[in-house]
């Protein structure tokens, strides 16, 4: 059954369901070739492995924030409660204990000053008496003000009308009668008596209302002190409460990602330091199950290429010892072809050239022409044979240095060229060359290929005229051979690199068809690239060959470079 037909990838799975998770195949995660699947692996579904973490902290955060919610509700409720109280017993009940003790020296204030009135008549005394009435009754009201919604004032509502009440029946018997005729008039003893006892009435009604204030304000004093221990105990308890969601989270965490993760990346660090066999069971949420498995398939899978690179490596090392084996015979034969097999070339040669010398005169011209043949095949064999020796062994002997100064190079091979250079009256420039690194006898036979063959094609009748040049060009040196000849196509810019591909008859330019090629093999094999320039020139004729080699390294460069 594909992927797709079991659901596809396990990017479209939902994470929190429960159950066992799929591991992705090689392909979904790009570990490996479409030719190797891995299989599908469960994760086994124990504990937290039922759950993801999106469920677990969803979870464990209702139970948390439930738990907050209510010990700060609570905790609320008890400091509201506490400023209520607070309020009732300093806003309220202690106001009204002190408008008491005004009202009581009201109605002491009222009796002194109508009797200072009665005996002296002075107008003062009555204004005395007024203020102290409007005293009592601000008093009075303002208690009555203070005392409304106090629980259990009740009693001291019901003391304080009785006392105001006392107040104004002994006013009305007594002082405000006197207050309204003229002073100085004495108090009659039967009105005295009766106003005494008026006034001792409303003066003993203080006491009681004195005590119901007391005792309201003890309860609410107590209420006070109770609401402040519960709002203490609360705060206390929601502290408490914060503490323990705060440790609780932490061991959430620690063993729903941090144990799982330090142990899932203490196994893969075992597998990563070579124990392959270091098996990625760990437990934990579903993430962390399915992550394992997912690693573990990988390891499975490395394991699987480990062994089968060991069997590749061991066909290698076997196909390479017989490479070895081959280069070796190949080596000895091309000693063999260039002794053995230039030897009876060389004869026929001789001999051919001795039964001209001897019996030339015997012969016709058809005759002659025929041991030509002969005496040039054999030579042109020999320079084929030794070209292809040549060939063959770029890469394999060589004598590499660190500095090569191009330079003498280029000095060897024209020295080389010396012959062919006063035939046709050649002039070849060489402008300023770098050191480079690699084999100086396969450099001079670079050089000595390219100016040759510039020399070689010439054009009739224009002395040839061949610029060797070099430019820097970032990590590579770029040369360029260019020469007044008769020039090289564009379309065969390829073609020419190409072992034993001619591009004229051999009648009209000698050659086997392998110097291109073999400049093309030195060039690479010192790290380099060789091509045709084929850019248009215009009405200048000739071709101009492009080449490059490595910068050699600050170590072994000196100023050179």
């Amino acid at each position: 059954m594909t992927a797709e037909e079991s659901g596809g990838t396990a990017g479209a799975a939902d994470t929190g369901a429960t159950g066992p998770h799929r591991v992705e195949t090689a392909q979904e995660l790009d570990i490996g070739g479409p030719d190797v699947v891995l299989p599908e692996a469960d994760v086994p579904a124990h504990g937290m492995g039922r759950m993801s973490l999106v469920r677990i902290y969803q979870l464990g955060a209702f139970v948390l924030g439930l738990l907050l919610l209510i010990a700060i509700g609570q905790a609320g409720i008890a400091l509201y409660g506490n400023n209520q109280a607070r309020d009732v017993l300093i806003n309220k009940v202690d106001p009204a204990t002190l408008e008491q003790f005004r009202l009581s020296s009201a109605v002491t204030n009222q009796d002194m000053a109508i009797r200072d009135y009665a005996q002296d008549g002075g107008e003062e005394h009555v204004a005395q008496y007024r203020a102290a009435v409007r005293q009592e009754a601000e008093s009075v009201d303002r208690m009555r003000r203070l005392l409304d919604g106090v629980p259990e004032s009740h009693e001291v509502d019901r003391l304080l009308d009785k006392a105001a009440g006392d107040s104004k029946a002994w006013r009305a018997a007594f002082a405000d009668e006197i207050a309204a005729g003229p002073g100085a008039q004495g108090i009659d003893p039967d009105a005295s008596r009766d106003a005494r006892r008026l006034l001792n009435q409303a003066r003993g009604d203080m006491t009681p209302l004195q005590i119901g204030i007391t005792k309201l304000h003890d309860r609410a004093a107590d209420t006070l002190r109770s609401r402040a221990s519960t709002t203490m105990w609360s705060v206390g308890a929601a502290l408490v409460v914060v503490i323990v969601a705060a440790l609780l989270l932490a061991v959430l965490l620690r063993r729903t990602v941090l144990t799982p993760v330090s142990t899932l990346t203490g196994r893969v660090r075992a597998v990563s330091q070579g124990d392959l066999g270091h098996a990625l069971d760990v437990r934990g949420p579903a993430e962390i199950n399915e992550l394992a498995a997912i690693i573990d398939a990988m390891r499975n899978r490395i394991v699987r290429q480990w062994r089968a690179s060991e069997e590749k490596t061991r066909l290698l090392d076997e196909q390479t010892a017989e490479l070895r084996r081959s280069n070796a015979e190949l080596e000895q034969f091309a000693y063999v072809a260039s002794h053995d097999l230039q030897e009876p070339l060389r004869k026929v040669a001789s001999f051919c050239q001795m039964i001209e010398r001897r019996y030339g005169d015997q012969l016709d011209d058809r005759g002659q022409q025929y041991i030509a043949f002969a005496v040039d095949g054999a030579k042109r064999m020999q320079a084929l044979i030794n070209d292809l020796l040549s060939f063959s062994r770029v890469g394999r002997m060589t004598r590499p240095e660190e500095s090569v100064d191009l330079a003498d190079v280029v000095r060897q091979a024209t020295d080389n060229l010396a012959a062919l250079r006063e035939e046709t009256g050649a002039e070849v420039d060489v402008r300023d060359l770098p050191h480079v690194d690699g084999d100086r006898t396969q450099l001079t036979q670079l050089f000595q290929n390219l100016i040759g063959n510039a020399i070689k094609f010439r054009r009739e009748g224009v002395p040839p005229r061949v610029v060797i040049d070099a430019r820097r060009d970032g990590d590579e040196w770029e040369f360029a051979c260019t020469d007044n000849g008769i020039g090289v196509e564009p379309r065969y810019a390829d073609r020419i690199f190409l072992i034993f591909q001619r591009l004229h008859p051999r009648d009209e330019y000698t050659g086997t068809g392998i110097g291109l090629a073999l400049c093309k093999k030195i060039v690479e094999f010192h790290g380099g690239r060789i091509w045709l320039d084929a850019e248009d020139r215009g009405d200048e004729p000739g071709t101009t060959f492009r080449w490059t080699l490595p910068v050699r390294s600050p170590l072994t460069n000196g100023d050179d470079a």
